[in-house]
């Protein structure tokens, strides 16, 4: 019986050093591979086709089927380095048939219209704020000009250095899934206002962290207080849908489809390294849909005589 778990910490040595993995990714890898061990060696600690196909007939009965498809790939990918590097005899996802029926979940966008609400009601609240909230102000406007100009993931506008934004330029290099990088061109005179403003008034914060978007406490702004900031400035909004940082996200990709912008282009800039990924977005985009059926259907030139 061999030692996984010995292998499991050369794995993860070079998932981080070598792949270069980010946090989250190893995270998952580790609660992932862990719990197959943990789940083989109360069997007889063989990683074995038998045990791997029980181990996913257990998966199936406790998690959703996108989970499923996510630790199972963690676990392909442990078997393959053991394989590669000659740790195990065999690989038992060889012989393994392994099909995943998800269901299609259409990603949720904000309406245009309600976009355009909260960032109205985002600068009307700057406009009347008081100094001490002033700065909040600023920050909040930044954000969500941010988030909506380049469709960025959260993770990667808190990741963000100051460093990466070139306002001289005109554009922000972001480092996506697996630090890949792109730069994303910011054209809007409005969000790079915005975004100086921002900057000039956080100087000192963003100085001494070295991060572009900091709280009052002088530390990186967390994933959660951009949730939190955006339903909050929601509720003073009289927007009663529940809005998330990753639906600004979907919405500019959804929004640059209905303009006929190019699939691959919009690939690109969101970062995705499948074309199918970003298909999804050809789904959702019902406006477009209505417009070209609605203008350019042949049945629109079938005139019947009365």
């Amino acid at each position: 019986m061999q030692n996984f778990a010995h292998l499991f910490d050369r794995y993860l040595n070079y998932c981080q050093y070598q792949k270069r993995l980010d946090s989250k990714t190893l995270k998952a890898y580790r609660i992932d591979i862990t719990q197959l061990l943990q789940f083989i060696e109360g069997i007889d600690g063989c990683l074995t086709k038998n045990n791997l196909s029980d181990y996913v007939v257990n998966l199936h009965k406790t998690f959703k089927p996108k989970t499923v498809k996510r630790k199972i790939a963690s676990i392909k990918a442990f078997c393959n380095w053991m394989e590669y590097e000659e740790l195990i005899p065999d690989n038992p996802f060889s012989k393994m048939n392994l099909k995943f029926h998800e269901p299609h979940i259409l990603p949720k966008t904000i309406p245009f219209d309600v976009i355009k609400t909260l960032l109205q009601s985002a600068y009307q609240e700057l406009k009347h704020s008081s100094p001490h909230k002033e700065l909040d102000c600023l920050r909040n406007i930044a954000v969500l000009e941010l988030l909506f100009a380049t469709g960025m993931r959260v993770s990667e506008l808190c990741s963000l250095k100051s460093e990466d934004l070139n306002l001289l330029n005109k554009h922000i290099r972001i480092y996506g899934k697996g630090s890949k990088e792109r730069i994303i061109t910011i054209s809007n005179p409005d969000v790079l206002a915005a975004l100086h403003k921002y900057k000039m008034a956080f100087s000192q914060q963003i100085e001494s962290t070295g991060y572009l978007f900091v709280n009052r406490l002088k530390s990186r702004l967390s994933e959660q207080s951009v949730r939190f900031m955006i339903n909050k400035l929601a509720l003073k909004a009289q927007v009663h849908q529940h809005l998330t940082p990753h639906m600004f996200r979907h919405s500019f990709a959804t929004l640059l489809l209905e303009e006929d912008v190019d699939i691959r282009y919009i690939q690109q800039i969101l970062g995705h390294s499948s074309i199918t990924t970003t298909q999804i977005y050809t789904h959702v985009s019902t406006k477009k849909q209505n417009d070209i059926l609605s203008l350019k259907h042949p049945r629109n030139r079938v005139l019947i005589k009365s």
